[in-house]
This record gives C-alpha cells, structure tokens and sequence, in this order.
C-alpha cells in the first residue's frame, strides 16, 4: 500500500474559479483543506475568461430590478441543449447558481455586480451575468487566491497530479504529485475534489470525441489536457457529453483577444474576406466559429462608435483599444479599403442589414435587428477574426452534489469534480453552450463538491 508523506480531510485538486470556490467551501464548513495547483501562478480557464457568472435569482439581480428564479433558468438550459442534457446537473445548477453568487459576494466579499452590458441574449431570457465590473478572469482568480490566503487555506502550487491511489472499493486514498523538478510527493486524502480542467489541449482525446475541432486553434490554458477525465477513468468513473465544448468564432488575429459577445449583441455584424456576411451572428455564441471557419481565410467583425463605446468598460475591449488593433474608416468604402475587402460587397452587406432592421423582417442569413441594436453605421471599425476552440464542457459523470458517478449510476465514496473536470449542461456539441455557463459551473459545482466533501469527513 502505498505511504503518504501526509494527509489531508479534503484535498482540492484545481487553483482556477472551481478549486478556489470548493476549497473555500470546505473551509466555511469546518474541514481541513489542502488546494494544489499545477502552475506557480493559478490562471486556468477561469484566468483566461471573462470573468462572467451566470447565475439565476441574486441580491445582484433584485438590487437591479430584475425579477429571476432558478426555474427559469433551468427552462432555459433545456431549451438551449433541446433537452439534451443532464437534468439533475442542470437542476442543481438552477437551484445553486443564484445562492452561490450570493455566498460569494457576502462571506467572501466578492465584488461581483450584475452587468447591465450584456443584454439578454444566445438562449438567455434576462439578465443574468455577473462579475467584477472592470476586471477579467485572472482578476477573479487573484482575488479568490487572496480570499484563500485570508481564511488560512493550504495551498501547494507547482504541483501537478499525475496518479490517484484508491483501494479496491474505488475509495480515493491519497494522490501522487509531480513538482517541476520531477520530485514526487504522495498526500494522503479522505476526500478528493477534481478541478484541474477540461481537456481542449489533449489532441487525443480532442480527436476522439470533437473530431471536427482537432485541428482548430486552441485559445483556452495548457492545462487543460484531460489529466481529470484520464484518471477517474482509471477509477470506474462514467463520462458524459465528450463531444461539447465553446467554440468561439471572435479571436482577433494577431493579437489573441477575443472581441466580446456584447458587440453583436448591440449590432455588430462578421464578413468574410470577400466583405460578404454569411451567418446569422446572434444564433448561436458556440456554434457560429464553424461558419467563420469554413470561410478559410480571417473574417472581420464590423461594429460603429456606438457599438465600441458600449463595449468600452469590457477589459477585453480595453486591451485591443490599447493594441490600436482596429482598422478604422469613416465610411463603408473607406473600411473596406482599410480592410481589403471588395467595397460594394461590405456596403451592400450593411445596407442589407440596415434594410432588414428597418423592416422588421429578418434578413437573409435569418437574423432580426432589434432597434435598439442596429447594424454598424457612420464611423466603422473592424477586428480581423478567425475561429477557436477555448474549453470543453465534457467530462466526469456526476450527481447534483457534485458526486462522480460510475457508469452504473452509482457513486464513487469520496471522490467528486466541478468546472472543466465535470459533465457541464452544453448537451452533446456545440450549440447547447449558454453565455457565461463555464463560470456558473465552476463555482457552483466547487461550491457544492466542497460543503458535500466537508459534510462527509466531518
């Protein structure tokens, strides 16, 4: 049997938005716990977001006026993945999303507000997302590690899990870690929290289960190479939804930002080199990266000085204002020259849409034109864009407390897993992805793996 250096009551496997919240869980629960993080600075997924929650029933919400239950929530995840989907874990997101936000920004001093920014939209009915105004993902995840430094909460950076040690029961006895150095340490556990991400950089495993996305660029963390979903394998554990994940159609191209959601929303439209639209950009936030893929060439996301100053507050939108990364024109013709697209094509792409919205009617690609958020006009701006994968949403089976499940539906003693690590609620692809649903299952599913886990060792 193998000797451990030590032992911990809960051990956290994962430093991003879902090890953090779990670990912090536990701790509020009165266990003893140890969080261990294979970088020397925590980013992950979490890191490299937006930094956005959604999450259904806040203080945030009601301070704004905005009336919100978990129901409806739920209804829409089943609508959004045509009811493929897990309906447990999609309840228990439902149900805890809302409370959990809550217990963030209340026992966590967590400067989460509503964003007013991000209008309804991809399968949302209201407003429901909520973050740090000002500041991004890797914001969030500093934040978290200092609230873990405030309550006393162990933490072992640079150490990568590479081996899970259970007895013949599949009861998690302890881990091995590998430092950068290749020195290996074993630590005993009576429970183990999974959160050390998906898999979108195991070529692999992406090719076995998103074959279409194999050779796609990947703009989510090196991290994120299936170490979870290959070890609790190991274990008997199930998995489930393999083939979803978030494709994202905006990464701007050098620079690596992706341009936000928000600028389609208030009417920014996507051409194809030839200055032809060639998609309904409001659909789908997940799946429009095939569309823009299939162009194979970058594309262009045309917005106005409306659009951008809208967007402005957004850090992404920051860091490419800083980069000068638009290319600019004060008309279509003076845009598309900047751009290098035929000039009657971009104009007849934009006076088409202007036409559609002046109607009422949708236009050719089937998308509506609120009056609120026309199409660009005046002053033009575009970001050259090419589509990418950014995470998984595919993974270990589990129950509605986070629990990881073998593939006869039971679970597995003391072993659970969140984020990335877990089955999300995307259904079997791409198109069942709702905005912000990579953060509310972190820290929903870290918050409730790390109550269930302290509950269990107490």
């Amino acid at each position: 049997m193998m000797e451990f250096e030590f032992s911990v009551p809960v051990l956290v496997v994962g430093g991003g938005a879902c090890g953090c919240i779990a670990a912090l869980s536990a701790h509020d629960a009165g266990a003893e716990v140890l969080l261990v993080e294979a970088d020397e600075r925590p980013m992950g997924t979490s890191g490299m977001s937006m930094g956005l929650i959604c999450a259904a029933g806040t203080q945030a919400q009601a301070a704004k006026g905005i009336s919100d239950h978990a129901d409806a929530l739920y209804a829409d995840i089943i609508a959004k993945t045509k009811g493929q989907t897990d309906p447990v874990i999609a309840r228990a997101l439902a149900d805890h999303s809302g409370p959990t936000v809550d217990w963030m920004t209340q026992r966590l001093a967590m400067p989460w507000e509503l964003d007013m920014g991000f209008k309804p939209a991809y399968g949302l009915s209201t407003y429901r997302m909520h973050g740090w105004h000002g500041h991004d993902g890797q914001d969030m995840v500093d934040l978290l590690h200092q609230r873990l430094s405030d309550e006393g909460v162990m933490v072992m950076l640079g150490a990568k899990l590479t081996q899970i040690h259970a007895d013949e029961t599949g009861r998690v006895l302890g881990v091995s870690l590998t430092r950068p150095d290749g020195a290996v340490e074993h630590v005993g556990c009576d429970s183990l929290i999974l959160a050390s991400g998906g898999y979108a950089a195991n070529h692999d495993l992406l090719a076995e289960h998103i074959p279409i996305m194999a050779k796609a660029r990947n703009n989510g963390h090196e991290g994120n190479d299936g170490t979870a979903v290959l070890l609790g394998q190991k274990l008997g554990a199930a998995l489930g939804d393999m083939g979803a994940y978030q494709g994202y159609a905006m990464l701007t191209e050098p620079q690596g930002i992706p341009v936000c959601p928000g600028v389609i929303i208030d009417g920014g439209l996507i051409v194809n080199a030839q200055g032809e639209r060639f998609c309904d950009e409001s659909e789908d936030i997940a799946g429009m990266v095939h569309p823009v893929m299939a162009q194979g060439a970058p594309c262009w996301v045309v917005l106005d000085e409306r659009i951008e100053a809208s967007q402005s507050y957004v850090p992404d939108m920051q860091a490419l204002a800083e980069l000068n990364a638009a290319k600019r024109g004060d008309s279509a013709e003076d845009l598309a020259a900047a751009i290098g697209v035929p000039a009657d094509a971009l104009a007849q792409a934009l006076a088409q849409a202007h036409a559609a919205c002046n109607s009422g009617a949708p236009d050719a690609q089937g998308r509506r034109w609120p009056k609120d958020a026309p199409p660009p006009a005046g002053k033009l701006a575009a970001f050259k864009v090419v589509g990418a994968i950014f995470h998984t949403q595919g993974g270990l089976q589990i129950d509605g407390q986070a629990r990881v499940l073998r593939e006869d539906g039971t679970p597995l003693p003391n072993l659970f897993a969140g984020g990335g690590a877990a089955r999300s609620v995307s259904g079997p692809a791409h198109w069942g992805y709702l905005p912000a649903m990579g953060l509310c299952t972190a820290v929903t599913l870290g918050r409730l793996a790390g109550v269930t886990a302290a509950a269990q060792v107490a």
